[in-house]
């Protein structure tokens, strides 16, 4: 009874799984695989403590496969070599390939992942994958196009609920304790939708005192003021933090912004989450203002990838300052939305305007494709006035340069020159 509880109950099949129904419910891609026995290599896309180990734990176990397990954090390429070689003996009495599950699979580096690639291939081992990262970011193409990737979703309440009662109820849970559930909103809040953290807190509530024990929300509270940190990555101050930087950056207050940076870090946030993040700031907030900002957030982020911490504190710093210190602009992200919002309710299917199309046959030609059309390097300047736009929106503006920062007014004053009145 050591255990935490969280181990104590872990389910041991797939009717035990609490969430996740789109998966593991009856019509579930995973109740599939139990049924057939043909599995894919694939990756778990989640939050912390939504089950993802959980979910490849009972797939090899209800398949009765063999089943290695690496941690990205702690392995390397020569872990991997040795996993795979046991895989390929394995493969000489099994019939089905051995799973390899790669838990926080997107910390591991590109020549890491390239050593998987021929053993999935090949059919030696079948990966399973688990990340709270986008696989798109963080999993090399080849590997990312041999493994379906599933999302897995945060744990609602009703689900959380579940839980407590299985774990209050159950005899390897707290039903000696005699546990009286008054009140559940600041329990299931600092869950936050993570499984294992209902039971950690749980567990802390267990350990705060003897005998009976009532849930209450302020004695939840009061239980967790020592014991949960300030900045948790995964929990609600995880988005009131990143929100606070953002604004921060977005209002040009660089003092401001580094502190929030620093109790991300100092709070444990992936460094890549924040690169990410300065990417997106650079384009939605500073944009045509100072273009350089992409370029710049762009190198900071493959520098975190390359160089992780501590070293990359310094990379994100830079970048957050100098993004905090640029002039701002939102313009292109004003000129998209406009756009698409535009074009998503706009059902007439407008035509190209023939001069715009290519002609590459001569019925394209005789058609009147390409007819008209000004070629801009043969005119002054490489400009010639002409209508891009379809005929019936002709003149219709979704770019409104921002004229409160001197590197758009500059462009506003040129597109002024070339255009006159389209673009005053």
């Amino acid at each position: 009874m050591n255990k935490p509880l969280a181990e104590r109950l872990r389910p041991q099949n797939i009717e035990e799984y609490i969430g996740q129904t789109h998966l593991v419910g009856p019509n579930g891609v995973f109740r599939k695989f139990l049924e057939t026995g043909n599995v894919p290599s694939f990756i778990l896309w989640g939050p912390p403590g939504v089950g993802k180990t959980t979910l490849a734990k009972l797939v090899a176990n209800q398949l009765k496969r063999p089943f290695y397990t690496l941690s990205a954090v702690t392995s390397g390429v020569k872990d991997v070599r040795e996993v795979i070689e046991s895989a390929r003996k394995q493969s000489l009495f099994q019939q089905s390939s051995a799973f390899l599950f790669i838990d926080e699979i997107h910390r591991f580096n590109k020549s890491q992942q390239d050593s998987l690639l021929g053993a999935v291939e090949q059919g030696i081992v079948t990966l399973i994958g688990a990340t709270t990262e986008n696989p798109s970011f963080e999993v090399i193409s080849p590997l990312l196009s041999r493994c379906q990737v599933y999302i897995l979703k945060s744990m609602n309440d009703e689900e959380l609920n579940t839980l407590l009662n299985r774990a209050i109820n159950s005899e390897n849970g707290l039903r000696d304790r005699n546990v009286k559930v008054s009140q559940t909103e600041a329990l299931f809040k600092f869950s936050g939708g993570d499984a294992r953290k209902l039971l950690n807190i749980l567990d802390i509530i267990a350990g705060a005192t003897d005998g009976d024990i009532e849930i209450t929300d302020s004695f939840v509270t009061e239980c967790l003021q020592q014991n949960i940190a300030l900045y948790d990555k995964n929990g609600e101050q995880h988005y009131d933090v990143i929100s606070a930087f953002i604004k921060s950056v977005r209002g040009s207050d660089p003092n401001a912004a580094i502190y929030y940076l620093a109790r991300m870090l100092a709070g444990g946030e992936e460094p890549r989450f924040i690169a990410r993040r300065l990417v997106i700031l650079a384009s939605e907030d500073i944009g045509l203002a100072n273009p350089n900002a992409l370029l710049l957030a762009n190198a900071c982020f493959d520098t975190v990838h390359k160089i992780g911490m501590p070293e990359a504190r310094i990379t994100l710093a830079e970048t957050t300052i100098y993004l905090a210190t640029s002039p701002k602009s939102n313009s292109a992200y004003m000129a998209i939305n406009e756009a698409l919002a535009f074009v998503e309710h706009d059902t007439t299917n407008r035509p190209v305007p023939l001069h715009l199309r290519n002609a590459p046959t001569k019925l394209m030609s005789e058609a009147g494709y390409a007819k008209g059309y000004k070629y801009a390097h043969d005119f002054d300047g490489s400009f010639v006035e002409q209508e891009f736009l379809p005929e019936s929106i002709a003149g219709r503006r979704f770019y409104k340069p921002n004229l409160q920062n001197s590197t758009e007014a500059k462009i506003a004053e040129r597109m002024e020159r070339l255009w006159g009145d389209k673009y005053r």
